[in-house]
């Protein structure tokens, strides 16, 4: 964590006058603003001087660790590691602390303690108001301040693990540790002062704000405090235990209390660090009803302005710092405060006077860095220092998650890595349905179930288009109903949800083409390739293919989600542009000429039925009126009747495109906005979290409602009825003879290569997504128990004449996205930390459940209006799409360098190499869409191999430091670059051990080599 220090500031010391040099003037400034060295308080508050002599270079050299005139490491530095690389060997976790400060101030009725701030990871004040806390802030505090909490710390009072279980008799142990220093009835007189009761500012709720907003004019004038108590509670008061503020602490959270003021009755200060041995409850001292860990009071006589209270929010943000507060917990000796203090200054940002507005409330950022990770960047950088390293461990270049993980590595033995794929879930089973048990699971469920079903109805009656019905909308539904729950059951990976992809619809055209154009039975060939590819499939199982996978880059990753995502968006696209082609606009419209329209029903004989589809102007007899009409009949009974229609406006329908517009466009933005509701100001966090978690459900229900009210006939969701084929020239189960000549089982050898490719390139592409590092999966993956359950599925339908089905990357990230796991108490102005998906096999095996019911729930159904789904798809699309490193750097293409946010790869890598290799990705996606789009689209599957050897092929252009930012480095590069660092650090060793050597036995006059 880093702080800014606010100079000029108020201070309780005298600044010293520094000769001025050829610094800037807001280095002189941060001088000036030094306190004094260790050896003692100022003048007015304690009568041992410092000698004046003490300059403030040698000031900031004994805090600050680091030095350019020093090659060795300070007393400081050493202590903090050592104590974290103790904590470290303990594996010690400090719970969360929430730090109250209480600011002794004058009232009409005396002397009384009043909560002014509180921190748990950010700053939050009382308003000058009293009756509100202000908006969370990173603090800004004075430089001095810090140097006069320095010197506080190592002259005052410090009790580690002190003994005590309440707060009077933690007061009679700190006054009696000086009693030669304390007069009997001075002592009498703090502890009075200590132990009264401080007012406290209590979160309510906003219903209890408003019922005492009403009650106000009834009670007469409203006051900010209540009068204070003379006496401090020993147990909780009952407003502690109402104070909703609880909820945002974590349990096992602890309190440090700081306690600040003046009196007149001291000639010197009394600072009193306390750290308890065993958390305590301290009654009604804190705002929770918590116990406490830390204690930090000062008093002392009247001083400058504000400068207890600085104090105070200096020690209050110390102990906020994750770094200090693992110090004090392990400190041993007061030096080893001090040396936390050294720390935190050696870590301070300091910003110059007048170019910033010190009023101004820094805004807590997006993302902060963790605790152990800032701990295990200072060890790493103090062990480099010790090691003659002066590269920050911070600027060196950190390669990509490589997928070397146990799940990938090869054991030697035939189904291997299958058998330990079996071992490492077998553990998890009971817990994947026992997880399940969540309210988020249910919005997931209905989320992906009618995801799932518009997919199933999309692919399947595209699959019908291209097969002449030989599969079409039931077959999906039954297939993706049979295949998914399989997998759900028996897979490595429940979270994957399988479906018919675009690539391999685009296989099933060509393949069906194929077999019209040869005379060839379709399903007994497709049979004989399904069989084929399943053998070859558990040819890769066991021979732990998918250790290849380690050669999936984020290159190869990008490509073929970006692919995937787009085929989404233009899918949607085209359905909703279909809408025009059966329900045209009506351009042509006038409504002058609406007493001009008419449609009757001629029984009489044959009709002239009206041409055009949405041209309504009316011909000259358009108002003569056949002598047979009859009026009473709708248009079926009329064409029911053998009748035909008459007149301009039989063709005529509503703007049914423009409203399914409306509603697709709609329920996209509708979905975006909720899903991002959770971070937005309004209402509670619990309301928020539920909304996001429900948002495409949301949104589906309220543009089905706007559908409804309207009463417009927009197409709807309609799914089959009848458990039967399509096409009825076919059955449930295929024969592999009869039909085709017997080499046919031969030859479909050669495309099921291709089919082979294809499945495991979409298969495990999609699982390298899905297993990412960043979803923080507990469980583990099951690369090869997937890819053998995708294999075995291969049977099962082409036997039965169903789809084939594959992992959809695209919903399977929606699945993922909808059981996102956050933390429930988050400290105000912190954003909710990500804790991972909630893994579990239930959700995936209810939607498929439910799919495979949808049959019998049609009347349900049909209420559902199709642009509702198709903009469900588009938000599926545009949300994968967005969560690659693809589309930023394809965003960084079209805006100027000073506008471009701080990625991190940006700080390492040229923004022209960047742009090179972001080029190079979108000309391998404008390939993989032009093929897929073509009569080549048979090569395929081997383009998709292709990426990997592009990839590879790009290390002749782009060095390692610049892939590694980039991309991820593949195994063989990660390899060389180890293999070339030991060989380095071996010459590095041979070569200092060379030099010691020879400075043992050289012979000559002795060397003496300062190291201070």
């Amino acid at each position: 964590m880093q702080l800014v220090a606010e100079l000029g500031s108020p201070s309780l010391l005298p600044r010293r006058q520094v000769p001025s040099s050829a610094c800037g003037s807001w280095l002189l400034h941060t001088r000036r603003a030094e306190a004094p060295g260790p050896a003692g308080m100022a003048p007015a508050l304690q009568p041992e001087q410092r000698d004046s002599a003490t300059s403030s270079s040698e000031l900031l050299h004994t805090v600050i660790g680091r030095s350019i005139f020093s090659s060795s490491i300070s007393a400081a530095a050493e202590r903090i590691s050592a104590i974290l690389q103790q904590e470290e060997a303990g594996d010690r976790k400090c719970p969360l602390l929430f730090v109250q400060l209480n600011e002794l101030l004058s009232t009409a009725a005396g002397l009384a303690w009043r909560e002014t701030a509180r921190w748990i990871k950010f700053e939050e004040k009382v308003e000058d108001g009293g009756e509100r806390w202000s908006t969370p802030h990173v603090p800004a505090l004075s430089l001095h301040s810090l140097f006069e909490l320095r010197t506080c710390l190592q002259e005052g009072i410090v009790l580690l693990d002190l003994s005590a279980h309440s707060f009077k008799e933690i007061i009679e142990k700190a006054l009696s540790v000086q009693p030669e220093v304390w007069e009997p009835d001075l002592q009498d007189c703090l502890a009075a002062l200590l132990l009264q009761q401080p007012l406290h500012r209590t979160t309510v709720t906003p219903l209890r704000v408003l019922t005492e907003l009403s009650l106000a004019p009834c009670r007469g004038k409203a006051k900010s405090y209540p009068e204070p108590r003379t006496q401090l509670s020993e147990m909780p008061l009952k407003e502690q235990l109402r104070n909703r503020f609880k909820k945002k602490l974590l349990p096992g959270s602890e309190v440090a209390n700081v306690m600040v003021g003046e009196v007149n009755f001291l000639k010197k200060p009394f600072p009193v660090f306390i750290r308890l041995r065993e958390a305590v409850t301290l009654g009604s001292l804190t705002e929770v009803a918590l116990p406490s860990r830390f204690l930090f009071i000062l008093l002392g006589p009247q001083a400058k302005a504000k400068a207890y209270h600085e104090i105070g929010r200096a020690m209050a943000t110390l102990l906020t710092d994750e770094l200090f507060q693992r110090v004090a917990r392990q400190a041993k000796h007061q030096e080893d405060l001090i040396a936390g203090i050294d720390e935190f200054l050696d870590e301070l940002t300091v910003l110059p006077p007048g170019k910033w507005d010190p009023s101004d409330r820094i805004s807590p950022p997006s993302l902060l860095l963790s605790p152990n990770k800032r701990v295990s960047v200072h060890l790493r950088e103090w062990k480099s220092h010790c090691n003659g390293n002066t590269t920050a461990a911070k600027d060196r270049p950190s390669p990509a998650h490589l997928h070397t993980s146990e799940e990938l590595e090869r054991t030697g033995r035939l189904f291997g890595g299958l058998l330990r794929d079996i071992r490492r879930k077998a553990r998890w089973y009971r817990s994947d349905f026992s997880d399940a048990m969540h309210i988020q699971c249910l919005s997931a469920v209905l989320y992906i179930y009618l995801a799932t079903v518009t997919n199933a109805i999309t692919f399947g009656g595209m699959l019908g288009d291209a097969t002449a019905n030989m599969q079409g909308v039931l077959e999906s539904f039954l297939g993706t109903a049979l295949a998914g729950s399989i997998f759900c059951l028996f897979s490595g990976q429940p979270l994957t949800i399988l479906s018919s992809t675009g690539p391999v619809l685009v296989f099933e055209r060509l393949l069906f083409s194929f077999s019209e154009d040869y005379g060839l039975d379709y399903l007994e060939f497709r049979l004989w390739i399904g069989l084929w590819v399943a053998f070859f499939g558990l040819v890769l199982v066991a021979t732990e293919a998918s250790h290849l996978v380690q050669y999936f880059t984020r290159f190869t990753e990008e490509g073929f989600c970006a692919l995937i995502s787009l085929i989404f968006i233009y899918d949607s696209l085209k359905k909703m542009l279909s809408l025009t082609e059966a329900f045209p606009i009506n351009w042509h419209y006038r409504a002058d000429d609406v007493t001009l329209y008419s449609c009757t029903c001629n029984l009489s004989g044959p009709g002239h039925l009206s041409e055009g589809n949405n041209t309504l102007s009316p011909p000259p007899t358009a108002l003569q009126q056949p002598p047979a009409a009859s009026a009473a009949l709708s248009k079926a009974q009329c064409l029911g009747q053998g009748g035909h229609l008459l007149g301009t406006s039989c063709q005529y329908v509503p703007d049914i495109a423009l409203l399914s517009f409306l509603l697709y466009g709609g329920t996209f933005l509708c979905c975006t906005m909720l899903k991002h509701f959770k971070s937005s100001r309004y209402f509670p966090m619990g309301l928020r979290k539920l909304v996001s978690d429900f948002s495409i459900i949301l949104a589906i229900l309220i543009f089905c409602a706007i559908d409804a009210a309207l009463g417009l006939e927009t197409p709807k969701l309609l799914v089959p009825s009848e458990l039967k084929p399509t096409n009825p020239m076919r059955g449930w189960i295929v024969f592999p003879f009869g039909a085709n000549p017997w080499w046919i089982c031969l030859a479909s050898v050669v495309p099921a290569i291709l089919v082979t490719i294809l499945i495991f390139m979409d298969q495990q592409i999609t699982a390298v997504i899905l297993n990412r590092k960043e979803y923080k999966l507990q469980k583990g993956a099951g690369f090869h128990l997937d890819f053998l359950c995708v294999s075995l599925l291969m049977i099962v339908t082409s036997v039965m004449g169903l789809p084939w089905y594959v992992s959809a990357t695209v919903i399977s990230l929606a699945h993922m996205e909808s059981l996102r796991k956050e933390s429930t108490a988050s400290a105000p102005g912190e954003q909710p930390e990500f804790l991972g998906i909630r893994e579990q096999r239930l959700t995936g095996l209810v939607v498929f459940i439910l799919t495979g019911v949808s049959v019998f729930m049609a009347p349900i159904l049909k209420y559902i209006p199709m642009p509702v789904l198709y903009g469900v798809f588009l938000y599926m699309g545009v949300a994968a799409l967005n969560s690659i490193q693809f589309m930023d750097r394809v965003r960084l293409l079209l805006m100027p360098a000073k506008h471009q946010p701080d990625h991190l790869y940006l700080r390492h890598v040229p923004l022209r190499r960047v742009h090179l290799f972001t080029f190079i990705q979108l000309l391998c996606l404008a390939m993989l869409w032009v093929i897929k789009s073509t009569a080549a689209a048979i090569v395929f599957p081997v383009m998709l191999l292709a990426l990997v050897g592009i990839r590879k092929a790009l290390e002749c252009i782009f060095s390692l430091h610049d892939l590694s930012w980039l991309d991820n480095i593949m195994p063989a590069a990660a390899r060389k670059e180890a293999e070339g660092k030991l060989h380095r650090k071996k010459e590095e060793q041979e070569s200092n051990a060379d030099e010691e050597f020879e400075l043992m036995y050289r012979q000559g006059p002795e060397i003496n080599i300062s190291v201070n």
